[in-house]
């Protein structure tokens, strides 16, 4: 089944509902799909192998995505915040190619023979036939080509299938399950799965989308207002940033429309969640891990779970807001390096199986094993009830004499300290041990805490080898765009202070 299949029962069943607001745009269901036809009628035309977005949020996303899909091309969505070089690199990759942009971004696109250029205004303004036009029946064939961050090289280029999306959408969104009043609001960037599952699973629940360009604490809070929004995601440094505005403002959010608000793409710190949750009670909060190999979520920790873990004394059970949850359609596995299944509370690498999860990579092929499984490169364990702990990433894992030590568990204990607002442990090279341990340590407003002081306290909760050798205190941490922790530049940085 093709993706386009979910814009063509949107459209049929609720035509006239609205789908899209972006600024001054705004989209029926039926203009939706009238766009997204037009689209593909001029992606047929240019002869283009892709449809390339290279833009922030707007109408111009969902039109390009489904007028891929109606088009029988993958949809590449590529990420504006990268160098000239870096952006051409990718797009050579992809050519012949029909290329959305805007105005700010065209200047940085190199001219090519074989790459068609057209504004996203122009693109929005197209033509709009009312012959329909049927998408391929392949459920095999590509949707969506997603390029990886390549911190470690150049971007793999990961794939999904239309079936392992359709999969994705039918096992987690009830068809048409949101009301006419229902908004939900998109400041994930178009070229995250994030972004790319908000579109397909608010179109199957003919949910209104409110796009935004980008992401500031006051604007989002005016717009969720504006629109009278029910329903959000956010990565966790942005539900941070909404928790100090509001602090800041006296902590009436005025949301009264607001109902569900789910997280994901980093790690929560709870402080942040459990004053989320004082701060608006009426909203249901879940927490979803994904990756883009899997089509986004396989596991949830929803609100219940929230509610539960906040009112509970069992320390079992309070963990839990610590969690991802428990998985949905898929199946998890933890194993050790050697790849053998591990049990309860044994912490290791965690692997994910399920026909939503693609796994697959352009010129690299599928990464699943024998088995069907895929390695995630997250480490974690779960819990008697099946609840997944993350320890973090793989690669982040310190090997200090022989013994891996998990940056997570030295994290959570320096963030129980009533001075730290933040903080990250990485390894640092050591002559003696091959890894040592540092801390890059945020301290709160007008706090302090010493070097002993942290030490001793990491050292009181754990083994000794997990006290870090290195502290250092920063005014704030490298993060990106999404939330994610850049542990690479605080490495390179105490590496160039050592």
């Amino acid at each position: 089944m093709n993706i386009a299949t979910l814009l063509d029962m949107s459209a049929e069943a609720f035509g006239e509902r609205i789908a899209v607001v972006s600024g001054d745009t705004q989209l029926s269901y039926a203009e939706l799909k009238a766009a997204a036809l037009a689209a593909a009628l001029r992606v047929q035309a240019s002869g283009a192998v892709y449809v390339v977005l290279l833009d922030v949020n707007s109408a111009a996303a969902p039109v390009a995505i489904f007028g891929a899909a109606y088009a029988g091309v993958p949809y590449v969505p590529l990420n504006y915040r990268l160098t000239r070089p870096e952006i051409n690199e990718l797009i050579a990759r992809v050519a012949p190619a029909l290329l959305i942009t805007g105005a700010d971004y065209r200047g940085l696109v190199d001219a090519r023979d074989d790459v068609q250029i057209i504004d996203r205004e122009a693109f929005l303004s197209l033509h709009r036939n009312a012959a329909p036009i049927e998408p391929a029946d392949d459920p095999r064939a590509v949707a969506v080509q997603l390029f990886t961050s390549g911190t470690t090289g150049k971007p793999k280029a990961a794939i999904l299938r239309h079936e392992n999306l359709m999969s994705y959408i039918v096992g987690t969104v009830e068809f048409a399950a949101a009301d006419e009043s229902d908004a939900i609001v998109v400041t994930v960037p178009p070229y995250h799965i994030a972004g790319i599952s908000a579109v397909l699973s608010s179109t199957y629940a003919c949910r209104r989308m409110v796009q935004l360009e980008g992401f500031e604490a006051a604007g989002w809070l005016a717009a969720c207002r504006e629109h009278r929004v029910s329903n959000a995601f956010l990565v966790p440094t942005m539900l941070q940033r909404i928790v100090d505005h509001l602090d800041a403002q006296g902590g009436d959010a005025q949301l009264p429309a607001l109902r569900a608000l789910a997280y994901g793409g980093g790690k929560m710190p709870l402080a942040t969640i459990r004053r989320a949750m004082c701060l608006l009670p009426q909203v249901d909060f879940t927490n979803a891990y994904g990756l883009t190999e899997t089509s986004s979520t396989i596991a949830v920790l929803g609100p219940d779970d929230h509610r539960a873990a906040a009112a509970s004394d069992d320390p079992r059970v309070r963990r839990r807001l610590a969690s991802v949850g428990r998985p949905g359609a898929v199946e998890i596995e933890i194993r050790d390096e050697a790849g053998k299944a591990l049990g309860s509370e044994e912490a290791g690498l965690v692997f994910v199986r399920g026909p939503q999860v693609s796994g697959e990579y352009l010129a690299l092929g599928s990464q699943l094993d024998a088995g069907g499984w895929f390695p995630t490169k997250d480490r974690g364990y779960l819990d008697a009830e099946g609840y997944l702990f993350l320890d973090g990433r793989a690669d982040d894992v310190i090997v200090r004499g022989g013994e891996n030590i998990s940056p997570g568990e030295i994290e959570d204990v320096l963030l129980n300290h009533e001075a730290v607002a933040d903080v990250a442990v990485v390894a640092l090279p050591d002559d003696q041990w091959g890894e040592a341990v540092a801390a890059a340590v945020v301290l709160k407003d007008g706090a302090s805490a010493s070097v002993l002081e942290l030490q001793e306290l990491v050292r009181s909760r754990l083994r000794s080898s997990r006290v870090p050798q290195h502290i250092v205190f920063k005014d704030q941490l490298p993060y990106n765009e999404l939330g994610k922790i850049l542990r690479r530049v605080i490495r390179q940085e105490f590496a160039d202070a050592v």
